[in-house]
């Protein structure tokens, strides 16, 4: 029995005490189908193990239809049938389970790191108080007189007792939480052997006894409390990326109705109407084009940076882009019916699946805790029927639950991936969630996005040498009057071949078409192949480029000369193909799925190799080739960088993404690798296992010590001092095990920063 694996059933009078038309019943949502829907803040929300509690329990809740736990927001979501339940019943539900229940607030008034204050401030009194009470200690063991041991016990006593009361809180008011409601959890065991010492310790300095236990009190609250802040700090970099999505979409809209046009709040606005959509504007609807011709920046769709072009009768879709041209569009889904609004669900229901993950430590809590307890009480039980006075067997008994306190397994994953995000963060990887870690070294599929991911993900001029210099000079002058990503690619070749831009005048952006401007009275146009009227299936760029077309100086009397095209592809990362087949060759499936075309998609899959791949995905797409892949038993690694990857990056087993990626790209991953260098995926797969080696090492010297120590203990041969080190001792070992990383991995960190370097120079 863990830490979450008992659950308290809720009684009868509970729930009906709780009656409608109480404090929670303000949050429900309007019902929709015969269906209200509640969220709520847990904040004590802390393993897998009470992510499938609370589930359980709100699922066997007559009238509930679903009930599901986002731990990285610690947000509890229930749906349930209307009148046959409500709020109360549900909220009384979680606080039958011992937890504590408010509103969630979707304005962010749940932000903020209390808990880790809490624990931060815990962890430094605690070490304050260890420090001066092992001074003192040593005074002590130096000999002193009678009279001053007892003085030094009473000044002991007056420092650790205050510490002890609060520094040991987190561990109090948890183990209190899990016995009041008939559960057991690994804070139990912490909590009696502290407090059982302290006690012990007190009596001993009242009546004057020749020992005196506070110092190993105070040491493993500091120990056990550095623990749970590492642990701590590594789960609060979980992803929330949710948010992130639902703020591209819009609060509202302009409405054209019969007596003009009018801004309507999102929810009003309904299939049929007729949308304005200025240029510069998000989309806020689902919709198709009535009038209007613009670019659409559609990343959220396809991933792709590039804009498209829609005029009328083209989709488009809430949260993309308008980017030059005012839009009529009419309206064919609005508020929780876009395309948005489900890339929004897909992502919660990614994060619900991945927040389900049992990490080692929680597994080993599991039957570590009861252990504890049973050694320690049958010690006790023992002594007393060998003959040994209350007194004795009391002190055995504590030795016993401070000897095999869980520091040491407290410590043995938190203590390794602190030093694996150190080496990863020189390496050129951040590292967002500490379970991702144990995730990454298990991985056996990986699957790729294909712009901005295994490219780039910014097109560069083919041939740029060849241009000749008057012309890209002529380029360069419209195209830094324009923010295109094309244009963008024309200034940046200008720049390499040390030609300055022209000195353009009266530069003006054409929307859909271009950009022109006059030189030395002579027009000047950039912009797309139909605008200057040439061929665009012309055989002199390949299918899978991207094409813009400037005119040439030949000083015709119309001031246009014959139309040059300009030919650009997305640049491969440099070591993409090194890094698939290293891959391959530890057995890692490799595929890719892209939003992009397949005449882009075909040949960068020849290239590197890879036989499976999937073009012209939508996330929804993504998300399902990747659930079928978990379906099948697959550990799939996602490796993606847009906006549209976002609930795919969240629906893997674990996620990278590189520094480049879109905000939400870069939140929805676990890790996020910086340069243009694809090896630190490779790079943090080999930290990984090997930081998942060492942890079950630390795992195995904890046991060994167990089974040196506690046997120890139970004859009677440590007392809890004796006990208190013999705990740190195992704790620093576990950490100095932890050290072998950073020491073992030196030379791999080196050359990977080498390479991100020189790649990125």
């Amino acid at each position: 029995m863990g830490c979450c694996d008992s659950m308290a059933p809720v009684s009868e009078e509970v729930a009906l005490a709780s009656g409608p038309g109480g404090r929670f019943d303000a949050w429900v949502t309007e019902p929709k189908g015969g269906i209200s829907h509640l969220d709520l803040i847990v904040p004590e929300i802390h393993c897998a193990g009470c992510i499938s509690k609370i589930e359980r329990a709100l699922n066997a809740v007559h009238g509930v239809e679903h009930a599901r736990v986002n731990f990285s927001t610690k947000r509890v979501a229930v749906d349930w049938k209307t009148g046959e339940t409500n709020a109360e019943t549900v909220a009384a539900t979680l606080t039958g389970l011992g937890y504590e229940v408010r509103p969630f607030r979707s304005d962010g008034g749940e932000s903020g790191d209390r808990e880790g204050k809490r624990l931060l401030t815990a962890m430094a009194v605690a070490g304050f108080a260890a420090g001066n009470v092992m001074l003192l200690s040593v005074s002590v063991w130096a000999g002193a007189e009678l009279a001053t041991k007892d003085l030094f016990h009473w000044l002991s006593a007056l420092i650790a007792l205050p510490a002890v009361i609060y520094a040991g809180g987190p561990f109090y008011r948890s183990a209190w939480k899990a016995v009041r409601h008939g559960r057991m959890n690994m804070d139990v065991p912490i909590s009696l052997a502290v407090i059982l010492a302290a006690a012990m310790s007190l009596h001993e300095t009242i009546v004057g006894g020749p020992d005196a236990y506070f110092d190993a009190s105070v040491m493993l609250l500091f120990f056990l409390l550095v623990g749970r802040y590492l642990d701590h700090m590594m789960r609060t970099r979980a992803r929330q990326a949710v948010s992130q999505l639902v703020s591209l979409g819009s609060k509202g809209a302009m409405v054209e109705g019969a007596d003009g046009v009018h801004y309507l709040p999102i929810e009003s606005v309904s299939r049929g109407d007729t949308v304005l959509v200025a240029a510069g504007e998000t989309v806020p609807v689902d919709g198709t084009v009535l009038s209007g011709e613009t670019a659409i920046d559609m990343s959220l769709v396809t991933g792709e940076s590039l804009p498209e072009r829609v005029g009328p009768g083209a989709m488009v879709r809430a949260g993309t882009l308008n980017l030059d041209a005012p839009l009529r569009v009419e309206v064919t889904a609005a508020g929780e019916d876009t395309f948005l609004a489900d890339v929004v669900r897909l992502m919660e229901s990614a994060e619900q699946r991945k927040d389900k993950y049992v990490r080692l430590a929680d597994k080993a809590a599991r039957i570590y805790a009861p252990v504890v307890h049973l050694v320690a009480l049958f010690t006790f039980i023992g002594w007393m029927l060998a003959g040994a006075g209350t007194h004795s067997a009391a002190i055995t008994a504590i030795a016993v639950l401070i000897i095999t306190c869980p520091c040491a397994l407290a410590l043995a994953v938190p203590a390794v991936q602190v030093v694996a995000v150190g080496a990863l963060f020189r390496g050129g990887v951040m590292v967002k969630d500490g379970a991702a870690l144990e995730k990454l070294a298990e991985i056996d599929t990986a699957v790729f996005d294909k712009t901005g991911t295994l490219t780039l993900g910014r097109p560069g001029l083919v041939a740029a040498d060849s241009v000749p210099s008057q012309l890209l000079a002529e380029a360069a002058g419209l195209a830094k009057h324009s923010r295109h990503p094309l244009s963008r690619a024309v200034v940046a070749a200008a720049k390499d071949r040390g030609i300055a831009p022209a000195p353009m005048e009266e530069v003006t952006e054409v929307p859909g078409h271009g950009v022109q401007g006059q030189l030395d009275g002579r027009t000047v146009r950039m912009g797309s192949l139909r605008w200057l009227g040439v061929d665009e299936d012309r055989d002199d760029a390949s299918a899978q480029s991207l094409k813009l077309a400037v005119t040439a100086p030949d000083g015709s009397p119309d001031g246009f000369g014959e139309p040059l095209v300009l030919t650009f592809e997305d640049e491969m990362r440099p070591d993409a193909a090194r890094v698939i087949a290293d891959l391959q060759a530890r057995k890692v499936e490799v595929v890719i799925l892209s939003g992009d075309r397949e005449a882009a998609v075909a040949p960068l899959a020849r290239a590197l190799g890879v036989g499976r791949w999937h073009a012209g995905l939508l996330p929804q797409d993504k998300v399902r080739e990747i659930e079928a892949l978990s379906e099948a038993g697959r550990k799939v690694l996602v490796v993606g960088d847009g906006l549209n990857d976002g609930p795919a990056l969240a629906a893997g087993y674990t996620s990278i993404a590189p520094s480049s990626a879109s905000d939400l790209g870069r939140t929805a991953a676990d890790f996020v690798f910086f340069g243009d260098s694809l090896a630190p995926v490779t790079f943090a797969g080999q930290v990984a296992r090997r930081a998942r080696r060492l942890v079950l090492q630390n795992f195995n010297l904890a046991r060994v010590y167990n089974v040196i120590a506690v046997p120890t203990a139970i004859a009677g041969f440590a007392s809890p001092l004796v006990a208190a080190i013999a705990m740190s001792s195992s704790s620093v070992i576990v950490i100095g095990n932890a050290l072998r990383l950073r020491a073992a991995r030196k030379s791999s960190i080196d050359r990977a920063v080498g390479k991100n370097r020189e790649t990125h120079r």
